[in-house]
């Protein structure tokens, strides 16, 4: 929790560490949307794990409750007005009530016949909301607010644009130290704030006899049922709360750009979260947030790398060799950044089946063993000096 909390608090001033006119800013990822998505993301990577590292349960559509919690928000912004609580609310209960039909129905069969139903009912909401269901999605379009919209609750002094309580989410103030430039923007702390009681509300979860329930499923399901527990109601309350937190997650993303598109439900929204609950560490409590970090930094710095910064830094080499290092390094890099993180999902699963915070754990383990071992070497050299 220390660790969440120092994380997030700091994270303008750790994610720029590097001052605007170095060539290294081009690493730097402390501008407010980027860190708004790691926040946003982290919440919906930390309810994936609620169901997947407790229980088990791969489910392959929980973008489905992502963009059903974002159209729930823009609809409250256009009924009532931009204050983002009542969005959140409902974005949460809607997003719980969906959960709750899809879950009901897909829990009835387990492995892969399960990660096959979500998936299913995931595409089925992706069409739904793309051509059927126009009058409230939009279609392809997106559903966004405009000023006929009713907008009962929003008074004339509030701001046109999404706030919480007169407080603009956009607001940012810029905080600069000789060369470096830090960007201090309120939605961001707000998401900030309700990740860090999402990932407490989680470890409560984790430690409760809940959650032991939901281990002893994932550990022997067949047996459990053998001693007498009807295991259902425990993997279908693991799927709503699961589905709970990615409503919540699509309703911050409305907040921070009031826009719902059926893009937000597709199934490689789905797939992603379940890269960042695995590259992070499955069933561990902090490594879906650092997964889904990872990812988002992948995405949209680690893709920014093009030819002409490659060109920048093998500069001081000769130009032959210059050009064939940029020709080497340029599939990974840029729009090659899938290919870069392929490789390191794969070099994690294999030598790290517990993803960073096993790595993470590894490293720390080592140097525990040093020290012991230094103290053990050190009494044993004393005992020889008095002998």
């Amino acid at each position: 929790m220390g660790i969440v909390l120092f994380l997030t608090l700091a994270a303008p001033f750790i994610l720029n560490p590097f001052p605007a006119t170095s060539g290294m800013a081009q690493f730097n990822a402390g501008y407010p949307d980027l860190m708004q998505r790691f926040v946003i993301f982290g919440i919906f990577a930390i309810g994936f794990n609620i169901l997947f590292g407790l229980t088990g349960y791969l489910s392959f559509g929980h973008a489905a409750f992502l963009g059903v919690g974002s159209y729930s928000a823009v609809w409250m912004f256009k009924l009532l007005g931009y204050n983002i609580v009542p969005g959140l609310v409902l974005s949460v209960i809607v997003a719980g009530l969906f959960s709750l039909v899809i879950g009901y129905i897909s829990l009835r069969r387990s492995g892969i016949y399960f990660s096959i139903l979500t998936l299913a009912f995931a595409q089925m909401s992706f069409a739904l909301a793309y051509s059927v269901l126009t009058p409230i999605t939009n279609g392809e379009t997106g559903l966004q607010v405009y000023t006929s919209d009713p907008q009962y609750l929003q008074s004339a002094d509030a701001p046109s644009i999404p706030h919480l309580f007169g407080l603009e989410m956009r607001a940012t103030e810029t905080l600069r130290l000789g060369g470096w430039s830090f960007d201090l923007n309120f939605g961001y702390y707000v998401c900030a704030v309700v990740m860090v009681l999402a990932f407490y509300l989680a470890i409560r979860i984790f430690r409760s006899p809940f959650g032991m329930m939901l281990r002893a499923v994932k550990s022997n399901q067949q047996r459990m049922n053998y001693t007498g527990l009807n295991s259902r109601p425990y993997t279908l309350a693991a799927f709503v709360i699961s589905g709970m937190y990615a409503g919540l997650a699509g309703g911050l993303m409305a907040s921070m750009d009031p826009l719902a598109g059926a893009e937000r439900m597709q199934w490689t929204a789905s797939g992603e979260v379940v890269l960042m609950t695995i590259l992070g560490g499955a069933g561990t409590l902090i490594g879906p947030v650092l997964g889904a970090g990872l990812i988002k930094y992948f995405e949209n710095i680690f893709s920014k790398i093009n030819d002409g910064v490659l060109h920048q830094w093998f500069a001081f080499m000769p130009d032959g060799i210059e050009d064939l290092l940029v020709g080497i390094v340029h599939p990974f890099v840029g729009k090659g950044w899938h290919l870069t993180l392929g490789l390191l999902f794969m070099l994690v699963v294999i030598f790290l089946p517990g993803g960073l915070v096993e790595g993470g754990q590894r490293i720390a383990s080592v140097f525990r063993r040093d020290r012991k071992a230094g103290g053990a070497e050190a009494r044993a050299a004393a005992k020889r000096n008095v002998e």
